[in-house]
């Protein structure tokens, strides 16, 4: 079997909006640690993971042998109507993890619907539909996920059953915020959250959702200390803040465990998936028993924190800690953001170079102005993987190369991958000025 072949099987059977990356896709067929195989027998250093979602690597022996020994018992399913140990002790150590004071945890198959769980207790806590988002986010790909995503490029539909009003970003390269330095920025956005409150809503606000750091929007990141500008407005009135950590958890950052913890504050929920599955499907909400409980009619997940999948998540979070992966996101993160911010120094085709740890964004503009230039994103993207590089795309414009590698990355795969990195930016910026 051809990869052509599977690619016209593909485009026979599922729709054209589910977009496959590369001008020639690829399958993928094996992998090990931070490298995988595709269908000819090409290797990749992987530096997007499964859009960050292989967090520990790939063919990792302790998350193997925890999903094996759970698979030897028959049980890979019993649904939630049945205790699964597995599911609470994953619970209580994700609860003991998130930072909220006595948390509850309810796990789903993905952050779509983590996200929609916790948009459900919100309004239920607050007996409201009305919505606070951020311009440029994304969370998810459901009805009430994707209302409350600020990108239209994600936004597959108009119609929303939330009453939503938007706030500026905070990001630092567009935007109205964006012609003010870090301190005013944040006493700029908490101003504008307070005049849309006045304006834009009837005063009954259920919450605020934001990304610590807007991952399809490009790794977008505001200044820290603008979630608790944000919370301070917010618990005047009463609302809630929830923390969409799908794409910042488990210590990607570096810096911190959680993504919200870089701006001083505690959400009231937490939403989690990605990483911790390591590639099964395993996400949830975390928040305060009081919030949680909110929900006044029966409803549980068919799949949701499963047997396997929380086997797999209990053996990815003792990896995660036993190996202290935060510090070595912070490790490898710094070699490559450094490196880059080098390598793409004099070159005015490339406006920034941001992110933290191991989150890193090159954002790719026509030379000498700030509009987006998604081609040249592109033809850098292709040539990363000619280089046998893997990377990804995003930015609310197509013109961001995204970085997320699997935290186990080692400081050797680093550099190697920086290499290429340098060399398909370099060589593609000749061109483009040639």
């Amino acid at each position: 079997m051809t990869s052509d072949d599977l690619l016209a099987r593909h485009r026979a059977v599922l729709p054209s909006w589910m977009p496959l990356y590369y001008a020639e896709p690829i399958e993928l067929v094996s992998g090990s640690g931070r490298r995988v195989t595709d269908a000819q027998g090409r290797s990749y250093l992987d530096f997007f993971g499964g859009v960050l979602t292989n967090m520990i690597g790939y063919d990792i022996p302790e998350i193997r042998e925890a999903v094996e020994r759970q698979l030897r018992t028959g049980i890979v399913h019993s649904s939630t109507l049945y205790l699964i140990r597995q599911q609470v002790e994953l619970a209580e150590k994700v609860a003991r993890l998130s930072g909220i004071p006595d948390a509850r945890v309810f796990f789903t198959n993905s952050g779509t619907e983590a996200n929609e769980a916790a948009l459900l207790v919100a309004t239920n806590y607050r007996r409201s539909h009305q919505i606070l988002a951020v311009r440029n986010s994304y969370h998810g790909r459901s009805y009430a996920a994707m209302g409350v995503t600020g990108n239209r490029s994600w936004s597959a539909s108009a119609l929303n059953p939330l009453q939503v009003a938007w706030l500026h970003s905070g990001e630092r390269l567009r935007g109205l915020l964006a012609r003010l330095d870090e301190a005013d920025r944040i006493d700029a956005a908490a101003e504008d959250l307070r005049e849309v409150l006045a304006t834009q809503t009837a005063g009954d606000v259920a919450c605020l959702i934001a990304e610590p750091i807007q991952g399809v929007g490009g790794f977008v990141a505001p200044p820290d200390g603008l979630f608790a500008a944000w919370k301070k407005v917010l618990d005047e009135h009463g609302i809630l803040l929830i923390s969409d950590e799908v794409q910042t958890g488990w210590g990607r950052t570096g810096e911190h465990f959680w993504g919200y913890q870089a701006h001083g504050v505690t959400p009231d929920l937490l939403t989690f998936a990605k990483g911790i599955g390591n590639g099964f499907a395993l996400a949830g909400v975390v928040g305060r028993a009081d919030v949680l409980e909110s929900v006044p009619a029966i409803s549980f997940s068919t799949f949701g924190g499963n047997p396997v999948s929380t086997a797999a998540g209990n053996a990815v979070l003792d990896y995660l800690r036993d190996h202290d992966l935060q510090a070595n996101a912070a490790r490898t993160g710094a070699i490559l953001a450094d490196g880059l911010r080098a390598a793409v120094a004099g070159l005015d085709c490339v406006a920034e170079v941001r992110g933290k740890g191991l989150m890193l964004g090159v954002e790719f503009v026509r030379p000498g102005t700030l509009d987006p230039d998604p081609a040249l994103a592109t033809r850098v993207f292709e040539a990363c993987r000619a280089g046998g590089l893997l990377a990804g795309k995003g930015g609310l414009h197509g013109n961001v190369l995204r970085m997320g590698p699997p935290l186990t990355l080692t400081e050797d795969e680093a550099r190697e991958g920086l290499a290429i990195l340098a060399d398909a930016i370099r060589s593609c910026a000749a061109e483009v000025s040639g």
